[in-house]
C-alpha cells in the first residue's frame, strides 16, 4: 500500500461526537475560510487563533474580546477541546504516562519525561501501528487509524495544560516542556500530512512557538517520505535502526523488506540540513544474542561511516511475551566501546518509566480496530 493510500484508508474523523467542527490544527487561512461562512472579518479569526495557541483556552466563552452572540455561534458549531484523560501513571523516576481518549473513543498513550535540563514529550501519531517490529509492544496492536492533525496537536496542548504553561496559569520561570519527540505509538511518516500539519503549528511563532531544533521525528525507515520531511519541516531526524545488516533487520523489522538498509542510509545521507552540527540519531535497541555482538558493532560502524550521526544504545525494555531479553550491561558497554573507538558518540540511554510500561517500545492502548464513520480526513 502506498503512503498516500495508507493515510486515506486509516484517516481520522473530522468532527466530534456532537457533529461540531474541530478548529484546532486549522492553519490561519483555513480558519478564515471556515469562519468566513459567518461573514466574519479576518481579524476575528486571528483573535480566535490567538486565544487557542497563545492563551490555551478550551472554551469559546473564555474569548473575552469576541461578541457574546458570536461566542454562542462558535460553541454550537465548533470545538477547541482536549482529549479525555482516561488514566495517568507516574513512574518512580518522575516519568508520566497518560492514556488519552479521542472524540470517537479511540485511545493513545503519551509520555512526559522530565530531566533537570529539559522536559521531553513523547507524542503518538497513530492508534496502534502497522509495522509489527518484533521487539516493540506497540507493534502487537493492529493499526486502528491515523490520528488527525488536531489530535496530534491536542496532545501537546494537553501537556501544556497539565504543566500550567499558558499565560493564564500565572508567571513561572522557564518551560517544563522544552522538547517534542514523535516517538510514541505509530509510524509518523505513514501519517505524514497530519503530523506535518500539527508540527507546523507547534513551530509557528504565533502558534505554540516550539523551535524545530527542539522537535525530533523518529521513523522506522519510510524512505519516500524522509526527504520531504527534511525539506518541509526541517526537524531533527531519528532512525529506528536496530540492526547492522539486512538479514538481522528484516528478521526483527519487516519494513526492511520494503526499504532495505542501503536505501534507508542513502536517504539519511541526503537528508536536508544534515551536518556535523545537525546530526541524525540512530536508535539501536540492545537484544541479547540478536544484534549485540562485537562483530555487529563493527558492522554498524562501517555502514554509518559517512553519515553525521550519533548512536543511541537502548537497553531493551521488557514486556510480557516479547520473546527478547536485554543484553547484559557488560555486553552493551563493549558494544559502545567499539563504536566510540571508531569515532562515534554512542551513549547508553538510561531507561525511563519502565515500571509503568512508559519506556521506549512499551506503549500500547486498548483501542480495537473498528469502522470509522463517513466523515473522515483531516
Amino acid at each position: 500500500m502506498s503512503v498516500q493510500k495508507h493515510a486515506e484508508k486509516f484517516s481520522a474523523p473530522r468532527k466530534d461526537r456532537n457533529g461540531r467542527i474541530q478548529l484546532v490544527a486549522l492553519s490561519l487561512p483555513e480558519m478564515q475560510d471556515v469562519l468566513g461562512e459567518h461573514k466574519l472579518p479576518n481579524f476575528r479569526s486571528k483573535q480566535i487563533w490567538n486565544w487557542i495557541y497563545q492563551r490555551g483556552v478550551t472554551t469559546f466563552d473564555a474569548m473575552a474580546n469576541l461578541p457574546k452572540d458570536l461566542r454562542n455561534i462558535l460553541a454550537e458549531q465548533y470545538v477547541i477541546d482536549r482529549p479525555d484523560l482516561v488514566t495517568e501513571q507516574i513512574s518512580a523516576d518522575g516519568t508520566i504516562k497518560w492514556l488519552l481518549g479521542m472524540s470517537d473513543g479511540q485511545q493513545v498513550e503519551m509520555v512526559f519525561i522530565p530531566t533537570p535540563k529539559r522536559g521531553t514529550l513523547c507524542v503518538s501519531s497513530q492508534v496502534g501501528c502497522t509495522l509489527t517490529c518484533k521487539f516493540c509492544h506497540t507493534g502487537t496492536q493492529p493499526l486502528v487509524r491515523n490520528l488527525g492533525a488536531h489530535e496530534i496537536l491536542q496532545q501537546v496542548m494537553f501537556a501544556k495544560d497539565y504543566l500550567k504553561e499558558w499565560p493564564s496559569s500565572g508567571e513561572k520561570e522557564g518551560r517544563d516542556l522544552t522538547n517534542i519527540v514523535m516517538m510514541g505509538m505509530g509510524e509518523p511518516l505513514y501519517n505524514y500530512e497530519n503530523v506535518a500539519k500539527a508540527l507546523k503549528i507547534c513551530m509557528h511563532p504565533d502558534g505554540l512557538g516550539i523551535s524545530k531544533r527542539h522537535i525530533t521525528l523518529s521513523t522506522s525507515g519510510v524512505v519516500p517520505q524522509i526527504e520531504k520531511c527534511g525539506e518541509e519541516l526541517g526537524v531533527n531526524l531519528a532512525i529506528s535502526l536496530h540492526a547492522p545488516n539486512d538479514a538481522i533487520r528484516s528478521e526483527i523489522m519487516p519494513i526492511n523488506n520494503k526499504y532495505p538498509l542501503a536505501d534507508l542510509l542513502n536517504a539519511c545521507r541526503s537528508y536536508p540540513g544534515v551536518s556535523a552540527m545537525r546530526r541524525i540519531t540512530f536508535e539501536y535497541v540492545m537484544l541479547d544474542g540478536v544484534n549485540d555482538s562485537d562483530e555487529n558493532a563493527r558492522q554498524l560502524a562501517k555502514i554509518l561511516v559517512d553519515i553525521p550521526c550519533k548512536i543511541n544504545l537502548i537497553p531493551f525494555n521488557a514486556w510480557e511475551k516479547s520473546g527478547f531479553v536485554c543484553s547484559p550491561m557488560a555486553r552493551i558497554e563493549s558494544f559502545a566501546s567499539i563504536l566510540e573507538s571508531a569515532g562515534y558518540e554512542a551513549p547508553i540511554r538510561r531507561p525511563r518509566g519502565r515500571d509503568i510500561l512508559a519506556a521506549c517500545g512499551q506503549l500500547k492502548s486498548e483501542s480495537q480496530r473498528k469502522k470509522i464513520g463517513q466523515e473522515t480526513g483531516d
